[in-house]
Formats: structure tokens, sequence, C-alpha cells
């Protein structure tokens, strides 16, 4: 089953992930353990969600560590490789959070480094089922119906986790109340995460899905056949704007427009106390070459250029409600994280 497989794993002799980039067609791992081969995973995207980048960083401070003492860095040239861990995807604030997690330990040495990473791991699996739990008695609460149709963009799920999943956590633990009778699961393009992801976790689970294009996903809610949308997060701003993969603020428009809820589902490690609103989430832009071949195909006309923003930003006046691990804010309402 899914909840069995994890996105990231640490071995005797480095870290393992599931490469993502091959689902569905082939499950394999990458075994890492050097700082560039996990600075490359990351960037094209072999291991992605925001929790599970915030779980690889800090394996990875102990995976710099190792090949500092393999290649007789300095202090300063494994810090140098921390750092580039670090900063290898800018928008989710996981990431640097899971560095910084285990930074203070590594004076202790890597034992010390992996056991805190060990931590993080087990704290994000935990944490996912708690979202779970509490997203679906409040969309239940909410909704009156049952079973849901759900609409959820991109992949939130054991992939994009240390396992379980977030807004996937929450829609397992709708259906395994028998409360969803389907999910609309968003291609999400230009990589197809919702496709090759997300319906790979549905299919693993036995939930009933479609696939959809992105294009879709408005129409759809507004013929009246979305129930609720579930979606997770990289980045929550401390007025709850939130950021999410390109494409999400308009489902979330379709369902203010709708009268649907519109849920978040993200760990609270991913609310950025430090960025005031979401003007100051810093958007990832990657090459445009992905929108403009595919599988090494160009589908564009000579010359065209892509424009290609990982992310968008939803107002917090469109997310009805925000489920982390620490209960739910209906932010919508005015509860946004910032403390008043």
């Amino acid at each position: 089953m899914v909840n069995d497989i994890r996105a990231v794993a640490w071995t005797d002799d480095g870290l393992r992930l599931i490469d993502q980039t091959v689902l569905p067609g082939r499950f394999e791992h990458l075994h890492v353990r050097d700082t560039g081969t996990l600075v490359d995973a990351i960037r094209r995207l072999a291991v992605r969600g925001a929790p599970a980048l915030g779980v690889a960083g800090a394996f990875g401070v102990a995976i710099a560590m190792i090949e500092a003492e393999r290649q007789g860095w300095t202090a300063g040239e494994r810090d140098a490789a921390i750092d580039r861990i670090r900063s290898a995807r800018p928008t989710a604030v996981n990431l640097a959070a899971g560095v910084d997690r285990v930074l203070p330990f590594v004076p202790e040495g890597v034992d010390a480094v992996v056991a805190e990473a060990r931590k993080l791991l087990d704290e994000d699996v935990r944490n996912n089922q708690s979202i779970g739990r509490g997203g679906a008695d409040w969309i239940l609460a909410r909704t009156g119906k049952r079973p849901l149709r759900v609409l959820t963009h991109c992949n939130a799920g054991a992939l994009a986790t240390a396992g379980w999943g977030t807004a996937f956590g929450v829609i397992r633990e709708l259906a395994q109340r028998d409360a969803v009778e389907l999910v609309y699961a968003d291609e999400t393009r230009p990589l197809l995460q919702g496709s090759r992801l997300t319906a790979w976790e549905l299919e693993q689970a036995g939930i009933p899905y479609l696939v959809q294009a992105d294009g879709a996903a408005a129409s759809t809610i507004l013929r009246g056949l979305v129930d609720v949308a579930v979606i997770g997060a990289d980045r929550i701003a401390a007025n709850g704007d939130v950021a999410n993969k390109i494409g999400s603020v308009g489902v979330a428009l379709a369902c203010a427009d709708a009268g649907i809820p519109f849920v978040v589902a993200a760990p609270w490690s991913t609310v950025d106390l430090n960025t005031p609103s979401g003007e100051e989430i810093p958007i990832e832009e990657r090459p445009g070459d992905e929108v403009l071949t595919w599988e090494g195909l160009t589908v564009a006309p000579p010359g065209a250029r892509g424009f290609n923003p990982a992310f968008d930003v939803i107002p917090a006046r469109l997310v009805a409600a925000l489920a982390t691990e620490t209960g739910i804010l209906e932010i919508a309402k005015g509860e946004t994280p910032l403390p008043s």
C-alpha cells in the first residue's frame, strides 16, 4: 500500500529516494551519497513536496558531513555544500527548515544529525495523520453530504511527504470513513504530478478517481460536480496567503464562486511567520523548455519562449480552512496563522 512507501529513507550508506520523475511507468530508487546528487534530485523533482523536501534536507546535512570527511573538505567547504542543499529550491520553506533543524547537532557528529532527521521524518508521518483526521472532521461537518466528490491539485500524498500525505491524507481519511464518491485529480501541467503521482496513489489506495486537464477544473467546480477542494501547500504566509503548485489559484477562485470549501492541508512547518504576505513569497521559475517540449518533442514554434512559474499564491480570503496538526484555522473568517 502507498502509505507504506517512503519517498525519503536513510540507509546505512546514504539517502534513498523514490525517483518520482519515472513514475508511474517505473518504480525506482535513487541512492544519494553526495551533495551534488542530492541537489540535482531536488531541482529536477526526483524528490518533491514541501514536507519530503524538509526531511531530505535534514538528511542532506549528514550526507554533506560524510562527504566532507571522505573528500577532506574544510568546515567552510562542508558548510557551503549544506547551503547549496538548503537553497536548492526557493519557494517551499520546509527545505530550509529541515536543514536548520539539524544544524545544531553537527558538532555532535553524523549519528546525532541522522537521529534528529529520523525524528523529523517520524513526526511528519504522525502530523500528516493528525491533519487527515482534523481535515476530514471539518469537511464532513461543513458539507453535510456524503459520499463526497473531492477535487485536488498536484500531489500532496505519501510521495510528497515522509509518509501518508497532507491533502491526500485528508482524502484517505475520508475514504476510510466511506465518505468519498469520487476524486478529480488535476493533471498538473507541465510535469503532470497529478496524473502521474496522485492518480498512482489513488490507484494504490483503491479510491475512485478521474484525471482531468487543469483547464477543466474550474468548469467541473462551477457545474456542481465537486463538493470540496483539498490541496497542499509549499509555503503559508503569516496573513494566511498560500503558495502552492501553479494552477491552484484558479481552483480557489472557482470554489469561491461556487460556494464550496477550498481547504489547504499542510504541516505547521509550512507556515512561515517571517513572511508577512504572499507578495513576499519567492516564486520559483523553472526552465521554459518544460512547457515548450514533452519527452524531447518540441510542441511550440521555433523561437518560442516559455514562461514557467512553478507556484502561484492563493489569497487568504479564498481559503476556507487551513488544516494542520495543531488544529483547524478558518482563514476566510480571519483566523490567520499570525498570532494576534
